[in-house]
């Protein structure tokens, strides 16, 4: 299973992962995609992001079993620590 999460895309970008996946919430999208389907629309989400953010979830075969992969500025990075993948949020005080 497949989770990409968008902030601040344009609403095509949305259009076009609509067709391949199920939006659950605004900018949320899951489902079963192959790994070829799942690197064309990233290759996509890259090229159209504009100034938002996207973050992508997906199987691998690792401890975790899963990967992740971000682009642009997210309100949360991801930090591998020791092979785990970790989430860092950034705290305004």
């Amino acid at each position: 299973m497949v989770v990409i999460i968008l902030e601040n895309v344009r609403t095509s970008v949305r259009g076009e992962l609509s067709r391949w996946l199920f939006e659950v919430k605004a900018g949320v999208f899951t489902g079963r995609i192959s790994a070829l389907v799942r690197e064309e629309l990233w290759l996509e989400i890259e090229q159209k992001l504009g100034k938002g953010s996207a973050m992508m979830i997906y199987p691998a075969n690792n401890e975790q079993g899963f990967k992740a992969k971000t682009l642009g500025n997210p309100g949360r990075m991801l930090v591998d620590v020791e092979g785990l993948l970790l989430v860092k949020t950034s705290l305004l005080i």
